[in-house]
């Protein structure tokens, strides 16, 4: 059974989507956004947390409260545009280990091709978020995952800005168990494996390069 897809429908994400998209948006808008919207698909992705109780000091007297309950999360951005992600949801989860995956599409056989790794090594005990923008052929979300499990990861879940329905059923049929955040699935890869309509090679619109 494949695991669930969440398309993130807010409001606030959307619009942030439909400004990335447009194609005269600045390098260091098109940034700022990303930065904006992996802050937003953090709220939603951890929304269900476990959560323990405490009891704190208020400066009026003792109360119980709640907190998140097991060890820190892990983010685990594919490099480079996952980096993008990052800012934004570390904003949020100050407290994050960071595991970084360095893996580039080669362009003519479209195959991911791993050239860095470093992770905590406890990964076992912790809940993994792959971080993508772009979900396309998917062979990079693969091996990324393959290479987490290869270092213990049990609970994994892969957030991205755009999925392509090729690349969605390509990562149900190697990790069946890994759900998926996105902002929108989009129409369908091209002949050079992009996401149409999409918007572009994300990396090279962060970051400024061709």
């Amino acid at each position: 059974m494949a695991a669930t897809v969440t398309v993130v429908d807010h409001p606030l994400v959307q619009h942030k989507l439909t400004l990335m998209r447009d194609r005269d948006r600045s390098t260091k808008g098109f940034r700022e956004l990303l930065n904006e919207i992996g802050m937003l698909l953090a709220y939603e992705v951890t929304r269900d947390l476990p959560l323990e109780p405490v009891i704190i000091e208020t400066p009026i007297e003792a109360t119980e409260g709640r907190r998140i309950a097991g060890k820190k999360l892990v983010l685990a951005p594919i490099l480079r545009a996952g980096v993008g992600f990052l800012d934004g949801m570390l904003s949020l989860m100050p407290a994050a280990r960071v595991s970084h995956v360095g893996i580039y599409r080669d362009p003519e056989s479209l195959q991911a091709v791993e050239y860095y790794f470093k992770s905590p090594s406890d990964l076992a005990d912790r809940t993994v978020l792959v971080l993508d923008p772009m979900l396309a052929t998917a062979n990079s979300a693969v091996a990324a995952i393959d290479r987490l499990k290869s270092r213990g990861a049990r609970d994994l879940r892969f957030v991205c800005l755009l999925a392509a329905p090729e690349g969605l059923a390509r990562l149900q049929q190697a990790h069946p168990e890994v759900p998926v955040w996105t902002a929108a699935i989009d129409s369908h890869l091209n002949d050079h494996g992009y996401i149409v309509p999409g918007l572009g090679d994300a990396g090279d619109r962060m970051y400024g390069t061709r």
